[in-house]
């Protein structure tokens, strides 16, 4: 895959899904307080405000998530020069534009010091916990880019290391 198109691929990605996930925390602070909307079968919308990490695991450590999310966005563009393959520039790009999302929220939402602010979460399946659109990229995106290394440690089969 050529340089710019990797690139291409890999902001454009972070930019939709950093939009998006921006665009639907504003609809459910804007829509959801103090109310529950059933969508179908077990899916519903619930506002909840997450100042922990995942899972609301770490509560009150959110200025420490923040930091550890930075380097992992950092080290993630890095690592962005060697995806070759579109699926690998698609999956960074998912991943950044969703610790960015969640970074914007602990930047701008009330909260205990630097970068303590509450992420806003709204999507309640009731059998897991809650999560917004940044989650649901981080996941695919960090399965996409699993999925993808161990296809290109699969290619490589038994060649000897250089």
């Amino acid at each position: 895959m050529a340089g710019r198109a990797r690139w291409a691929l890999l902001l454009g990605t972070a930019a939709v899904v950093l939009g998006l996930d921006q665009l639907t925390k504003w609809w459910a602070l804007d829509s959801l307080p103090g109310r529950v909307v059933e969508v179908v079968w077990t899916l519903r919308f619930r506002l909840a405000i997450n100042y922990g990490s995942a899972f609301s695991v770490a509560q009150g450590r959110g200025a420490l998530i923040s930091l550890l999310a930075l380097v992992i966005v950092a080290v993630l563009l890095r690592s962005g020069r060697y995806a070759t393959r579109p699926a690998s520039a698609l999956a960074i790009g998912m991943v950044v534009g969703g610790a960015l999302g969640n970074l914007i929220d602990r930047a701008v939402r009330a909260g205990d010091g630097f970068l303590g602010g509450g992420v806003v979460d709204f999507v309640d399946l009731q059998w897991w916990p809650v999560f917004n659109v940044a989650d649901a990229a981080i996941v695919v995106g960090a399965a996409l880019l699993f999925l993808t290394q161990l296809r290109d440690d699969d290619a490589l089969g038994d060649e000897p290391l250089p």
